[in-house]
């Protein structure tokens, strides 16, 4: 990450320039689960963003209560495990494909593909 100094409002101030992953930027612990569950979460709020469903009729297809669906609507993946959001996303008439392959860097990476 660079450190670049700039002009705001008429004040220097400090701008640290970002990795890829704000998980990471930020110190979580696993900031590679953490970001593919941000990505997953985005997904299924896309899909419950475009349905014509009550929160309570998508709690019923989910197996979870409607406050869990409140979550997912404000794109928050709480305690929602990667395996349990992929769960929603097949319960949501999804298919979720996981493709391993090679890599040529040092660490192989993780990623969501919207099709």
């Amino acid at each position: 990450m660079k450190t670049k100094a700039k002009k705001v409002q008429g004040r220097d101030s400090r701008v640290t320039e970002g990795g890829g992953n704000v998980f990471a930027n930020l110190g979580f612990p696993n900031p590679e689960q953490e970001l593919l569950k941000a990505q997953l979460t985005l997904q299924i709020y896309r899909i419950l963003k475009s349905s014509d469903m009550t929160q309570v009729e998508i709690a019923k297809i989910l197996s979870v209560r409607q406050p869990q669906v409140s979550l997912l609507m404000r794109n928050r993946a709480g305690n929602f495990s990667v395996g349990r959001l992929m769960e929603f996303l097949t319960a949501l008439r999804r298919d979720v494909e996981i493709i391993v392959r090679p890599t040529r860097k040092e660490h192989g990476a993780l990623s969501v593909i919207s099709a």
